[in-house]
């Protein structure tokens, strides 16, 4: 994984819950993982729905076409 010159801000960003996640604060790298399992980073969730790692397409519809 490369460097990323912006780790250090990103991780006082991020929302991910993942205890093991390779990719916490190397926002392009997580992207680009999520997109390629069809889903979304966490910080398009809020925290509750993050919680539960379904952090599909299909997830992100359903919470906003309610609202």
């Amino acid at each position: 994984m490369a460097e990323c010159v912006n780790m250090e801000r990103n991780l006082e960003r991020c929302p991910c819950t993942w205890p093991a996640c390779p990719r916490k604060g190397i926002c392009c790298e997580c992207l680009r993982y999520h997109l390629a399992h069809r889903e979304l980073p966490a910080c398009c969730f809020p925290p509750e729905v993050e919680r539960t790692y379904d952090r599909s397409f299909e997830r992100f519809a359903e919470l906003y076409k309610r609202g």
